[in-house]
């Protein structure tokens, strides 16, 4: 039997979409697929032919063909070119929240189920997201659109993200979705392998450190951003460094308080304590 390699970009990708869909409203079925991804509607009328292109590549890898001609390109109609469109027009405003007077006002930056012990400057590019002004409702990946074009030639709205319901009379949701068990069991496994590296396995807290990552990637999976790349493993693998670190050095902090209590009453501290005697 063929070994199956969950940990690869092609099927990492598949399945964030597949997960972040189980959270959208379509028009129609094949409204998810979209072909190029931009950040405003206007500037869908100069992409059609980078979208056309886009899903030219994608038709040739499905089918199996080696390369695709200009007569394939210029032969895909423009209805049937979907474009994601990431925008937080249809997400609702958080209500405002009470301040202490005189308190000064921070930059509104999201960061969306962070352990709060992580730092965003540690983080991956795309899990930090800069909230548009004014603060709207914390999503758990950036929110998007999809558009179509209607026979009339008009661009319009044929998918909304943490939407449930009719496009025009549904409502907001964030929470009717789920990951796919495919994406969990290729969480699992990236922490399991990342555990086995030279410079993690020897540690006693290695569980800890495969909990805390697990737990980490549970929260941020579906943060990936594929407008700004498409090495989801790298930004799992970054994800989990910084996961890894953080125990490491919670573990050494602690060890370093119980040793200086063991040497205030007498008693010989633990070993790394001591070479570091020796060293000085």
């Amino acid at each position: 039997m063929a070994r199956i390699n969950y940990l690869n970009n092609k099927d990492m990708l598949k399945e964030i979409h597949l997960s972040k869909t189980s959270y959208c409203v379509f028009s129609t079925p094949t409204d998810h697929q979209y072909d190029l991804i931009l950040h405003r509607v206007g500037d869908i009328g100069d992409s059609i032919t980078a979208a056309k292109t886009a899903r030219a590549e994608r038709i040739r890898k499905e089918s199996g063909i080696k390369e695709s001609s200009d007569a394939n390109i210029l032969a895909i109609p423009t209805s049937d070119l979907v474009f994601r469109v990431m925008t937080w027009d249809h997400v609702p405003i958080a209500p405002p929240k009470a301040t202490k007077p005189n308190r000064t006002s921070k930059a509104r930056k999201l960061v969306i189920d962070i352990e709060p012990d992580l730092q965003e400057d540690e983080l991956p590019e795309a899990l930090v997201m800069t909230q548009p002004d004014p603060a709207r409702i914390r999503v758990n990946f950036p929110p998007f659109q999809h558009y179509r074009q209607n026979p009339q030639g008009e661009w319009v709205c044929v998918g909304k993200s943490h939407w449930r319901g009719d496009l025009e009379t549904g409502e907001f949701c964030k929470t009717h979705g789920t990951m796919t068990d495919t994406l969990a069991l290729m969480f699992m496994k990236l922490c399991e392998r990342y555990a086995t590296r030279s410079n993690w396995r020897g540690y006693t807290y290695n569980d800890e450190m495969r909990g805390a990552a697990l737990l980490q990637l549970s929260q941020i999976g579906l943060q990936f951003d594929e407008s700004k790349s498409a090495n989801p493993f790298s930004y799992f693998t970054a994800t989990l460094t910084n996961s890894f670190t953080r125990i490491l050095n919670i573990e050494k902090k602690n060890q370093s308080i119980r040793d200086d209590i063991l040497e205030a009453n007498g008693l010989t501290p633990s070993f790394t304590r001591q070479a570091s005697w020796h060293k000085e």
